[in-house]
């Protein structure tokens, strides 16, 4: 790990618009620094600044930028009228590294393609124009939507694909003043320049997410891993689904580990609405899903797993 200098801010304001990578739980960027992928001259601690509380905001919740991620899904009013938020969050790395990372840091986090953590590689992400060596190399966790010539990484969290589902937004402040954002439009796909992972612009950070009055309905959250624990998603499904009258009146999804982003397809939640549901509904919605798929070569198995894993989760919340 290269030398840098340390601060901590007191208040939102020091951290706007600050020259120095900002820094949280650090579950990530300590990792990365000592990969020697980040190399920050100055580091700026920013969990004395507030930002760790839910509050009630508008029929809804505002979850801090610095609430930790357990403290989130152990909340009873998240696990009462959010709790696909909730399942996420368990699902993902250890109680250890949830007990450190924050909402905003869990947003932010990068890809953990193994190009793009190690040095000597060809990684347009770490290094732009330098090239992508997953494309012809060992790509079996990689993207099967959205990917460009220049980078076909996922993005790795699960907490980013419930808040998808639930129709998040992200608050963002810097020294231009404050704007919200659609979680569904915060994460990038990589095009031309996967060295971008949001729209964050320079100066700016997240302070909340805020999400919308609870709904009715059954929240799933499944995800598909090497493992039991641990590990990040080959492919995970979040889904919003509730049925009115016998025919499905509300469906919401998102999916993980399969793009640079958590992706989101409204064809798919559109061929659902008003249906009765039913097997046969299920496999058509999950054939226009992956109909937009291209596997890379040692992930193509992603395509016909996140087609069966998005049958099984519909098959669960409504019961068929």
């Amino acid at each position: 790990m290269r030398a840098f200098s340390y601060d901590r801010a007191s208040a939102v304001a020091d951290a706007a618009g600050a020259e120095a990578r900002l820094i949280a739980g650090g579950t990530n960027l300590l990792d990365l620094m000592k990969l020697e992928v980040e190399l920050p001259t100055r580091l700026l601690d920013i969990n004395h600044v507030g930002l760790d509380q839910i509050t009630e905001v508008e029929g809804g919740l505002r979850l801090g930028a610095l609430l930790r991620n357990a403290d989130c899904a152990a909340d009873q009013r998240v696990r009462r009228d959010y709790p696909l938020l909730a399942r996420a969050i368990l699902a993902g790395a250890s109680p250890q590294l949830r007990n450190r990372a924050t909402t905003g840091g869990n947003l932010c986090q990068r890809t953990r393609c193994g190009y793009f953590m190690r040095l000597g590689t060809r990684c347009n992400k770490r290094e732009p124009g330098s090239g992508c060596d997953a494309i012809d190399g060992s790509n079996r966790e990689h993207a099967i939507f959205g990917v460009s010539p220049a980078c076909i990484a996922t993005y790795p969290g699960d907490m980013a694909v419930a808040l998808a589902a639930l129709d998040a937004s992200v608050e963002i402040t810097g020294s231009r003043g404050g704007r919200s954002i659609p979680l569904r439009g915060f994460h990038r796909l990589p095009g031309d320049d996967p060295s971008r992972d949001n729209v964050l612009e320079p100066g700016e950070i997240i302070t909340s997410v805020t999400l919308p009055p609870p709904v009715g309905g059954r929240q799933v959250y499944r995800k598909v891993r090497d493992r039991a624990s641990f590990a990040f998603a080959l492919v995970s499904v979040a889904a919003i689904i509730d049925i009115q009258s016998g025919r499905i009146s509300r469906a919401d999804l998102a999916f993980g580990g399969v793009a640079h982003k958590p992706w989101h397809d409204p064809e798919v939640e559109q061929a659902l609405l008003g249906e009765v549901p039913s097997p046969v509904l299920f496999a058509r919605a999950a054939d226009l899903l992956v109909a937009k798929a291209k596997g890379q070569g040692e992930n193509d198995f992603k395509i016909p797993l996140l087609r069966r894993s998005l049958i099984a989760v519909l098959a669960e919340a409504t019961g068929v």
